[in-house]
């Protein structure tokens, strides 16, 4: 049985998150006002986000006029390299904080001219626990993992992989050399979820990133 102070943090955690979800409302329907698509981007640090952001960017250059919200700790680093392939890019940082919540986007959807964006990047901050519990608004919400965290990176931690629509197994080229095989992250992935849509990548190579615009429908 709970206890006094149990209770009282059961019911703040639960006030928190019902206004974070009604927040995510507000944004998804101000995207939608705009025609503007979301894509929030999930992962622990070095999975490749920002490298992927960066590709998508490259690839679908003169086909949709595109945006980033970076989100990050303390840094402005992932947000300076996606600037450097020609897309405008705000930062969002977080503190102590270890995910991005609807009401940090609504502030940073304010620096956006939604009127000139198709779509938007979201860079979540390097984290595969927090940030599955935490909706934005987003249309699309991508996982990524890379061979190089380990064969278990998948089945530890499920609830991300529930929450998301397409997974990205990445640094494929980097398999053998890690003794991972990409396929058998796959098959974790989709016995988690049957409905996720699983990319093998490798942002070194560019493998798969034609396969990642298909699976969010770019």
């Amino acid at each position: 049985m709970a206890g006094e102070g149990e209770v009282f943090d059961i019911e703040l955690e639960e006030d928190i998150m019902e206004r974070n979800k009604e927040l995510a409302e507000e944004n998804r329907r101000l995207l939608d006002a705009h025609g503007v698509t979301g894509i929030d981007v999930m992962g622990a640090v070095g999975s490749g986000k920002t490298s992927l952001i960066g590709a998508l960017a490259d690839r679908l250059k003169g086909k949709h006029r595109m945006a980033m919200i970076a989100g990050d700790v303390t840094t402005t680093i992932d947000a300076e390299r996606v600037r450097g392939h020609g897309i405008k890019s705000v930062q969002v940082n977080t503190g102590r904080e270890c995910h991005l919540d609807a009401n940090l986007i609504r502030k940073a959807l304010k620096q956006l001219d939604l009127n000139s964006i198709d779509v938007l990047f979201i860079e979540n901050v390097g984290n595969l626990i927090c940030p599955s519990e935490f909706m934005l608004g987003a249309h699309k919400r991508v996982v990524m993992v890379s061979v190089t965290e380990g064969e278990y990176m998948v089945v530890k931690h499920p609830f991300i992989f529930l929450a998301s629509d397409v997974a990205i197994i990445n640094k494929v080229d980097l398999a053998e050399a890690m003794g991972v095989n990409p396929d058998k992250l796959v098959r974790d992935a989709k016995e988690i979820n049957p409905k996720l849509k699983v990319v093998k990548t490798s942002m070194k190579t560019a493998e798969g990133v034609g396969d990642v615009v298909k699976a969010l429908g770019l």
